[in-house]
């Protein structure tokens, strides 16, 4: 793959930061946007714009028919089932307390357990904590081991007779490390106890196959896969959707509406209330479209080399500390330098315009455990090059240098 070429896609890239080229090392955070992206949200506001699902005149059903593509597209990149599958939200974190939500409604009660990890981004540990506050269900943290993984030993000594759901990221945002989802789920379902799994780190990242990792729900960030904002996708297995009851209420949901009673629409619109994100939803398809002209194979296989490069540089930088040692390690380096605050870090780093993340990355508790009040985080796109790290290190270097530091 032609990464200049790649990069040429991204307007972003044409301008300057502080007058320097950008360096972005901020995509776990959030990716940046190709313009056939960008021109097709302008695209559907200028000339193909309307709600979906209500009208029937031509450019309601056109607008509907665009909505449901992407639906497909989705379904079809993801190897679901079926279309129904496929849930919009508005983003991740909905898809999680969409799910938190619904199955607690009907499934947890007081004394119950749900089994998270030490290393969730607060999106898949306060819906969580919301139940433990209104039925009084308890929390379970699956622990790191020192190279910053949650292993499959640890899942199996973590589960009880009270364990009801099970729910942990696919790739953490911190450490990098890749969890060993599909085993998980094997042994999660082997004691009939279904597996929710928060995918924003890994889908832009490495190939997902719904029916090979078996699953029960899945949620993704599309804001982190080169694609809109206000947008994200809940997958979940048909006979839990048809199960569960709906996580709001209001237009586009109901098959029927009584003064006495009402009725659900079928799946998926029975979980998507009220008007959608519909030209971030028909952009996103767009997004689908640029990920599978490079390939996913190839998209990892790049991310994988950056990693490793950056990842020899740093160690090799006096100072700087790797956060994890992962066997398998995602598009993510965490790190501190010794009495510099992250904060100070990327300060400096922006004034070179290198971009990276600067904060506990919303995972407190990982970074309580590690006795840290913060880290560094440089993380990679489709877009980025060894060069990109190696103007990372001489930021480094910089910063090191204005703190007397070797």
């Amino acid at each position: 793959m032609n990464v200049s070429d790649i990069k040429k896609e991204f307007p972003i890239f044409s301008n300057k930061v502080q007058n320097n080229d950008l360096v972005y090392l901020d995509s776990a955070n959030s990716s940046q946007k190709p313009l056939v992206v960008v021109d097709r949200i302008y695209d559907f506001y200028t000339k193909e714009f309307s709600n979906v699902g209500r009208s029937v005149h031509y450019l309601a059903v056109a607008a509907t028919n665009l909505y449901e593509n992407t639906r497909s597209s989705v379904q079809r990149y993801i190897n679901a089932k079926e279309k129904e599958e496929i849930v919009f939200t508005k983003g991740a974190t909905e898809a999680i307390n969409l799910v938190a939500s619904s199955f607690g409604h009907k499934y947890l009660k007081e004394g119950d357990e749900v089994l998270i990890t030490e290393l969730e981004h607060h999106s898949n540990y306060v819906p969580w904590h919301y139940l433990r506050k209104s039925k009084g269900i308890k929390i379970e943290f699956a622990e790191i081991n020192q190279d910053g993984e949650v292993t499959i030993d640890e899942i199996k000594k973590k589960i009880t007779p009270k364990t009801k759901i099970i729910a942990l990221t696919h790739l953490s945002n911190v450490t990098g490390a890749v969890l060993p989802i599909k085993e998980i789920t094997q042994l999660a379902h082997s004691k009939d106890i279904p597996i929710l799994v928060d995918g924003c780190q890994s889908a832009p990242h490495m190939k997902l196959d719904m029916q090979d990792l078996d699953c029960d729900f899945y949620a993704i960030s599309c804001h982190k896969m080169y694609g809109p904002t206000g947008l994200g996708i809940l997958y979940a297995k048909k006979k839990w959707l048809e199960d569960l009851p709906p996580y709001q209420g209001g237009g586009g949901m109901i098959g029927w509406v009584k003064k006495d009673d009402i009725g659900y629409g079928d799946l998926p619109n029975k979980y998507e209330a009220g008007t959608m994100a519909t030209a971030q939803v028909i952009a996103f398809d767009e997004s689908i479209k640029f990920i599978k002209k490079i390939g996913i194979d190839n998209i990892a296989k790049h991310e994988e080399e950056l990693i490793q490069y950056g990842e020899e540089i740093l160690k090799k930088n006096n100072s700087v500390k790797l956060i994890g040692n992962p066997k398998k390690r995602g598009a993510v380096l965490s790190f501190t330098i010794d009495g510099v605050h992250p904060h100070d870090v990327a300060t400096i780093l922006d004034e070179d315009g290198v971009a990276i993340r600067a904060g506990h990355h919303c995972c407190q508790v990982l970074h309580d455990k590690l006795d840290l009040t913060a880290s560094a985080r440089a993380s990679v796109g489709v877009y980025n090059t060894k060069e990109d790290f190696d103007k990372l290190n001489l930021s480094i270097n910089k910063c090191k240098k204005i703190f007397n530091l070797k």
